[in-house]
């Protein structure tokens, strides 16, 4: 028998219900944080009216506009799951990269690959080239992969840098560093849609944040403008690194530890 706490007129509130009420509050609060910033936020927003309206509709009894929301409920889930597909992979991910699960995860990253593409971001930015270099985590870009040309090389700065010369038939689009080696070149990435981005960023920056949005993958991007290197992180960009700040980030991000 449940413990009735209290009585709101004709309601009787229980602790599961007020443990119900949080939860739920905790779950829109979480949704709102991972689509904030996006074009989804606003969409967010109306969904959560056509839900406060259908409860008012049940609240007052009103059977026509009952019967609509009721038909209606198959046909909102699978618009939310397609509105919401980049933000539900987020979650999922996050989800997936929680410490328990981490602990059975192997590095996809080791301190060689991070050294050897540090390098190559530096020696770009001294030639003034542009480039993209995508370092795989634990999901999976193979849509990604098979827009580009396969390489399957092992990483080396060199072979970064010599792909990124403007001369090089693969220099558009980015590089794919996926279980130790270079997979792919010429990869085109999704651009992001958030409309906080600054002016400055170009194309680049956009497709850089548009896959750290949907993926767990860490992307660095060299200006050929300005010659600054950013990382894309978790639908974040960090710009204006340096060696020190890169390798520190990077560490970090694949919890790479001297020795591996």
């Amino acid at each position: 028998m449940e413990l009735e706490l209290f009585k709101l007129g004709f309601l009787s509130v229980t602790m599961i219900d007020i443990l119900d009420i949080a939860f739920i509050s905790f779950v829109i609060y979480k949704l709102y944080f991972y689509i904030r910033g996006s074009r989804a936020a606003q969409m967010f927003v109306g969904l959560v009216l056509i839900l406060v309206v259908s409860l008012i509709v049940q609240l007052f009894n009103m059977s026509g506009m009952n019967w609509i929301f009721q038909n209606l409920k198959t046909v909102w889930l699978i618009a939310f799951v397609i509105l919401f597909q980049p933000e539900l992979r987020r979650i999922l991910i996050y989800m997936g990269q929680s410490p328990l699960v981490q602990k059975f995860v192997k590095p996809t990253i080791t301190l060689r690959i991070v050294e050897e593409v540090i390098k190559a971001a530096q020696e770009l930015s001294r030639r003034g080239y542009g480039g993209m270099l995508v370092l795989v985590n634990n999901v999976g870009i193979k849509s990604i992969l098979e827009t580009g040309v396969s390489i399957q090389s092992e990483v080396t700065a060199p072979l970064i840098v010599s792909i990124f010369n403007p001369r090089s038939p693969l220099h558009d689009g980015a590089v794919v560093i996926q279980n130790e080696v270079i997979e792919a070149a010429q990869c085109i990435l999704p651009l992001s849609q958030n409309p906080d981005l600054p002016p400055q960023y170009g194309t680049r920056h956009r497709a850089a944040l548009g896959l750290s949005e949907e993926t767990d993958a860490a992307i660095i991007v060299v200006s050929e403008e300005t010659g600054q290197i950013s990382l894309a992180l978790d639908g974040a960009l960090i710009p204006n690194l340096d060696y020190n700040l890169l390798k520190k980030q990077l560490d970090m991000f694949f919890k790479i530890h001297p020795g591996l």
